[in-house]
This record gives C-alpha cells, structure tokens and sequence, in this order.
C-alpha cells in the first residue's frame, strides 16, 4: 500500500532543503511505500497562513495530524508508523 504524503515548502528555505533530503532518502530506502506531493506555500495565502512559520511540513493524506521543523530522519519514520 502507498502511502500519501505532502511536503510543504518554499523556495530560499534552507531548513527545506534539509528535510527535502530526509524526504529522498525515505524514498529511496522505501520507494514502494511512498508517494510525496511538494507543495510550494508561495502559491497560496491561506497555506502561508496555515504553514508559513512551520515550514517543513509533511503531512499523511489520511489524517489531521502533521510533522513539523525541526524532525530527523527517525522521527520522520515514528510519525510514518501507521
């Protein structure tokens, strides 16, 4: 089963681009398991809102609950057990 999840991001962030490698390397350690959708908050008022101090964000398709800066890469897997 695939796992749906969303990357909130922006351009210029350089903790993005930290948790943007923790995203490839769960991807590539898992590439079955995972499906990532990267949203840039840029493209919207309400998701600089919502996201805008808190960015990274990832976020299960499935759920209200997110994982937000500062996360490692086994913290990354706790909030990714089911």
């Amino acid at each position: 089963m695939i796992t749906d999840l969303t990357f909130y991001t922006t351009d210029g962030c350089h903790l993005c681009e930290e948790a943007k490698s923790l995203v490839q390397q769960l991807l590539a350690q898992n590439p079955e398991c995972y499906q990532i959708d990267m949203v840039d908050i840029a493209s919207s008022d309400e998701l600089i809102q919502d996201y805008g101090i808190r960015i990274p964000v990832i976020k299960k398709s499935a759920g209200n609950d997110d994982l937000g800066w500062p996360f490692d890469y086994a913290s990354l897997l706790v909030y990714l057990e089911p």
